[in-house]
């Protein structure tokens, strides 16, 4: 008779972290992704900017015009600037969420072993009361078989 994986319901515990685990590195990826494809924008619009300021001031342009211009670059700048802080703190995030990630694989990796091995010890077992009861019934057929040549020679 089999016993049940005794450990059954802190694996399905580990599996349903392991999940959600998943999930929540799948977010903190896709926001990552999100902060640096901002960043990558607001960076190209900077260049794009200071291209044109100085195609502009190469062929003249009025004082509050450039002022401006630099005004509003300087906004990007701290635009810049706090986006790349954005970016290293979900990069700080992800790096959490992929810790947490692989330690619930390794508890869910330890929990399939210790199952594995219960399967395995559940076969033999298995096999050892096979073999006796196989062994019990060569022995009586055997016994059997005895007492009727014995009966047949009398």
């Amino acid at each position: 008779m089999n016993k049940p994986f005794s450990l059954q319901p802190l694996m399905n515990l580990a599996q349903h972290q392991s999940d959600s685990a998943i999930r929540n590195l799948g977010q903190l990826n896709k926001q990552q992704q999100n902060a640096q494809q901002k960043l990558d924008t607001l960076l190209e619009y900077r260049k794009d900017y200071q291209t044109r300021l100085q195609e502009t001031t190469l062929s003249g342009m009025n004082p509050a015009d450039l002022r401006n211009f630099q005004q509003f670059i300087n906004k990007l700048d701290e635009a810049i600037s706090q986006q790349l802080k954005a970016v290293e703190q979900s990069k700080a995030s992800t790096q959490v969420g992929r810790s947490e990630f692989d330690t619930t694989q390794r508890k869910l990796k330890s929990y399939d072993a210790l199952q594995q091995r219960h399967i395995e010890e559940q076969k033999k077992a298995a096999g050892r009361s096979e073999q006796k009861a196989l062994d019990e019934h060569t022995g009586r057929f055997a016994a059997q078989k005895m007492l009727k040549a014995e009966y047949t020679n009398s």
